[in-house]
């Protein structure tokens, strides 16, 4: 057996009404409408009627399961962008040459 613990499930424990709230909390109807093209959250939205069909239709819930992991999921911070690697430094790109006269 190995000694390393099992990557942590992010839907582990939560229930599908307890994820769904999160999601409308977090992101509002309007922009879950967006985000998962399902009538039931862009038509006369409710937590019960969402419920009832994501239940019914697999593809639905993967979707909006896939979304609350994107959410729970910690994104790496990105480190600032410089222009180059000198900090602020303008980088010359061409040079002229010196008049020969």
């Amino acid at each position: 057996m190995s000694d390393k613990p099992a990557p942590k499930d992010p839907l582990q424990g939560v229930t599908l009404e307890a994820l769904l709230n999160e999601l409308v909390a977090h992101y509002g109807w309007p922009q879950l409408g967006q985000l998962v093209k399902i009538r039931c959250f862009n038509s006369d939205p409710s937590i019960k009627s969402s419920l009832t069909f994501l239940r019914r239709t697999p593809w639905a819930r993967a979707e909006v399961e896939a979304l609350y992991i994107q959410l729970k999921t910690p994104q790496p911070a990105r480190p600032p962008r410089s222009h180059t690697s000198q900090g602020n430094a303008p980088r010359v790109l061409f040079a002229r040459k010196p008049d020969a006269s």
